[in-house]
């Protein structure tokens, strides 16, 4: 019996791919986050398409999407919206006007150029989907989801984020530059769209996505898959059980919101290769992305170039499936 669900996803990761072309990572990482209910950072040099495949997402699903492009004098209500003096028949009342916050997909555009104080104000959108103003709380759209962009913190302007709202996220995804045959056929394609010869993309609806996650939901892991999830993410928090390495390289591990994040993703790309049961390999292909922006590397690691990619591909090697 073909799985209706299935097809849509996979129609709107082909035709995301087709939009931002050479970055079959970043597409699938997308699907599985949205089939998660999850947030989404993507960093990147500028020019990598994060934007742009954050717009080919909306477009698929026909998604409302809010901008919000942060820079370092935005004001936290530039996000949530606020409360304004409105006539109301010749009496002055307060009236909420939303902000950019409130639509179905909200692309946090260089989300690492605005202050601590501006980045905080999507802490409750993103962990609770509803924003609290002036004492009132407003439920956020049944499709929500932060889409977030930052340049590398090595750049100019930039901020770090808090490691509250990196918690957040459920997934970060690293978008390198495409190789030189993706990148020819980007050159080709933009030549298309000048000339307005691209055809239209198919809108896929969204019940497929709600119908999903409920399937996704149900789905049962073993014991022994469960018991890798914890390992993998206690090896963080007590590396020096691990060698030298690790305790070297970690000064503070992943917090619980990893092995929560790591039992969804690994049930949703199981349920994206079309099985109803998951493998250790499902957990080994979502980790990298669940776990980079989780670990506070030490000093010596930042000095020595060791990357949280690196680290996460020592856990593997040092944790076995039970």
């Amino acid at each position: 019996m073909p799985n209706d669900h299935l097809s849509a996803i996979n129609s709107i990761m082909q035709q995301i791919a087709q939009s931002v072309i050479g970055q079959d990572e970043v597409v699938r990482t997308l699907a599985l986050a949205l089939l998660c209910n999850g947030n989404v950072l993507l960093e990147g040099l500028p020019g990598t398409a994060k934007t742009r495949s954050i717009k080919a997402l909306s477009q698929v699903l026909q998604a409302s999407l809010g901008r919000i492009q942060f820079t370092p004098d935005l004001l936290p209500s530039d996000v949530t919206g606020n409360e304004i003096y409105q006539d109301n028949h010749g009496k002055s009342e307060l009236q909420f006007q939303p902000g950019p916050i409130f639509n179905e997909l909200v692309l946090a555009d260089e989300i690492n150029r605005a202050p601590a104080k501006v980045q905080s104000a999507l802490l409750e959108a993103m962990e609770e989907r509803q924003i609290t103003v002036a004492g009132k709380t407003y439920l956020l759209p049944a499709l929500f989801m932060v889409l977030a962009t930052q340049n590398p913190i090595e750049q100019e302007g930039t901020y770090p984020l808090p490691e509250a709202q990196m918690d957040r996220f459920m997934m970060k995804i690293s978008v390198d530059y495409p190789n030189a045959g993706a990148e020819l056929a980007i050159v080709r394609m933009l030549q298309t769209e000048e000339s307005h010869q691209t055809a239209a993309l198919e809108v896929i609806p969204q019940s497929h996505i709600f119908a999903a996650r409920e399937t996704i939901q149900k789905m049962k892991v073993s014991a022994a898959v469960e018991q890798y999830i914890v390992d993998l993410v206690m090896a963080t928090r007590l590396p020096k059980k691990f060698g030298g390495k690790l305790a070297h390289w970690i000064a503070t591990g992943s917090s619980p919101r990893a092995s929560i994040s790591l039992h969804r993703a690994c049930r949703a790309s199981a349920w994206l290769d079309d099985r109803d049961y998951v493998d250790p390999d499902d957990v080994r292909s979502v980790l990298h992305s669940i776990m980079r922006h989780r670990l506070i590397l030490t000093y010596d690691a930042l000095a020595d170039g060791v990357t949280p990619d690196t680290i996460i591909d020592e856990i593997i090697l040092q944790v076995a499936v039970g």
